[in-house]
């Protein structure tokens, strides 16, 4: 079964190591050709220099005679290595980082592309996440590392071919040395592959927490409980022990990589290339003269160049063929991933609000076994101004995620003018709605496309859909304000509160016929909170409205409240009737009232 495996798993490193080299030849046809050819034309001379070279000058200073032609080699050997490194220069400064920043710019168009794509509910899938997160943190640089390995076995393969070549012509019995020696390292050179490969396994649960606490103190999220508490002394505890466990982990593979490395540098590097090829050459140049001392010279030179080469192959290229396959496994894995929410063929954005009806609607997440939402029924009129509101966990946002379509219902119908919701083209139907969600985020861009979402804001609407969210900051540039500092060291960062109220304005300005707001006024106190809310009743009374709201002043404007509990609708009504029912939502509505009786919202 392990050598089944082990067969199975060599295939899939194989395809995968062809369908990267494929992607690098479709988008940079010349950059991997140029990259062998640069190093072979600057290593070749050298390669030569070591065997022939060699060889031809002894030849003649044995002989006393003819020095002008070693004058004469030398400047063709010179003049070769100047070429070649000029052409290297030209490569490697110049033609290679051009082509590998367009690849570049490939791959990852090619990944921010499909990760836009993908479903929302793909983030619930640990296996999707980790793979997506490993794309787009490390695939550039296993591109690199392909194209290394490639570039230095084509390299080595020539310098072993070359040379063995012109060994072959010398001293065919030297031959059976190299032959020898490759025979032994072939073997050794797997079990260092695979032990290497075992050991980053199992070191790579370890790895992950050594990221956590670097994490931990270079992220400002933990900077102020790290200075407020001794956090930072428990934290470095478990560092610690990390290490501890990582020595431990390590250990055994070190003394095995320790034995095999010995053993392939040992037996056919020092048996049988260092004693053996001079034991053998030495009788033939010394004893029986068969062979000139020039040859001896040429033969021991050019079987350390092939056994080395042989080495470089058998050992760095097996690990690093192994690693790269498993790692464009999961990028191929992650680009190739089914995309479950499919479109429709309906494009239509509306111009007015139509009537949304959920019918029987329930809603289990991928992997649970409990319903979030069970049984849902509900008719939103054109206009209206809807609330959700109830405990934790009772089912708001995934209620409003699954009319966003951001997930698919499990059971059930959602239908938006009579049209079921997956009729419509994703893009299409997303048109239609204007979001804003708790976990809001704000873009290093402009605050005009921040407001916009795009690229070209009309500057107008922009200061009109802040004024209506409530926003009166007064900056310096403007709309042409940049926020954060990712892309500006001088972009400014907003408090929270201005933050969210960026994040509203943003359903101002969508030209669309519904607004969804997911705790719009979670982050502002009473006052602007109040002030947020009228601000939004005038605003949007041209769309239709639904609120998440856990404090209930917001809830006052409804035009028809939804109580959700354990993903059921357990009461519906105006704040009125539900306040005259004297139900859950009148008894949440009071135990936050006293929050807010100095409040406007109290008058």
């Amino acid at each position: 079964m392990n050598k089944k495996n082990s067969r199975k798993e060599k295939a899939h490193s194989i395809r995968n190591y062809i369908f990267m080299l494929r992607f690098i030849s479709k988008n940079s046809p010349f950059l991997l050709v140029t990259y062998i050819l640069a190093d072979i034309l600057t290593n070749l001379p050298w390669l030569l220099s070591n065997v022939v070279l060699l060889k031809y000058i002894i030849d003649i200073v044995t002989q006393g005679s003819g020095y002008g032609r070693i004058a004469v080699a030398l400047g063709i050997f010179a003049a070769a290595i100047v070429l070649g490194n000029l052409f290297n220069t030209v490569v490697y400064e110049i033609y290679l980082p051009k082509q590998k920043e367009k690849l570049y710019y490939k791959l990852y168009s090619d990944i921010y592309e499909k990760a836009a794509r993908m479903d929302f509910s793909s983030y619930d899938d640990p296996s999707f996440y980790n793979d997506f997160v490993l794309a787009m943190n490390s695939m550039s640089d296993r591109t690199e590392s392909v194209i290394n390995s490639t570039q230095r076995i084509v390299s080595n393969l020539f310098s072993i071919f070359t040379i063995t070549a012109v060994i072959a012509t010398i001293d065919p019995v030297s031959f059976l040395f190299v032959i020898a020696c490759v025979a032994i390292m072939i073997p050794t050179g797997r079990l260092i592959g695979k032990v290497n490969v075992d050991k980053k396994q199992a070191m790579t649960p370890l790895d992950r927490k050594n990221l956590y606490f670097s994490r931990v103190f270079y992220l400002q999220d933990y900077a102020k409980e790290l200075r407020l508490n001794p956090a930072g002394e428990m934290i470095e505890r478990r560092y610690v022990k990390n290490i501890s466990d990582r020595l431990k982990t390590i250990n055994p593979y070190l003394w095995k990589q320790c034995m095999l490395y010995f053993s392939q540098e040992s037996l056919p590097l020092t048996l049988l290339i260092s004693f053996g090829v001079t034991v053998y050459m030495g009788y033939q140049a010394i004893v029986t003269k068969e062979v000139s001392l020039g040859d001896f010279a040429a033969i021991f030179n050019g079987v350390t160049v092939v056994s080395n080469s042989a080495f470089a192959i058998t050992t760095w290229f097996a690990v690093t063929f192994r690693e790269n396959g498993l790692f464009v496994e999961k990028f191929r894995r992650f680009m190739n991933a089914e995309e479950k929410i499919k479109d429709g063929t309906l494009e239509t954005k509306l111009g007015k609000p139509e009537a949304i009806r959920l019918e029987n609607v329930s809603f289990t997440y991928p992997g649970n076994t409990e319903p979030t939402l069970k049984n849902i029924n509900l008719e939103i009129k054109p206009y209206q101004k809807i609330a959700l509101v109830g405990y934790n966990g009772a089912g708001k946002t995934t209620l409003t995620n699954l009319l966003l379509r951001l997930y698919d219902v499990t059971e059930g119908i959602i239908t938006v003018g009579g049209k079921n919701i997956k009729e419509w083209k994703i893009k299409s139907y997303h048109e239609n709605y204007a979001a804003v969600f708790q976990d809001f985020s704000l873009f290093g861009a402009t605050l005009g496309e921040n407001v916009a979402m795009n690229a070209s804001p009309d500057s107008q609407r922009v200061l009109k859909s802040l004024a209506e969210s409530s926003f009166n900051k007064s900056l310096p540039e403007g709309t042409d304000t940049v926020l954060l500092r990712e892309f500006d060291e001088n972009g400014l960062s907003l408090s929270g509160g201005e933050a969210q109220k960026v994040a509203v304005a943003r359903a101002f300005y969508k030209d669309c016929p519904f607004a969804i707001l997911d705790e719009p006024s979670a982050n502002l106190d009473p006052v602007s909170e109040y002030s947020l809310n009228e601000a939004m009743s005038r605003a949007a009374r041209d769309k239709t409205v639904i609120f998440i709201s856990h404090r209930l002043s917001t809830t006052v404007m409804a035009d028809v409240i939804y109580m959700l509990e354990n993903g059921e609708i357990v009461e519906s009504g105006s704040h009125e009737e539900l306040m005259a029912k004297n139900g859950k939502y009148a008894y949440m509505f009071r135990l936050q009232a006293e929050k807010y009786k100095d409040s406007p919202t109290a008058k």
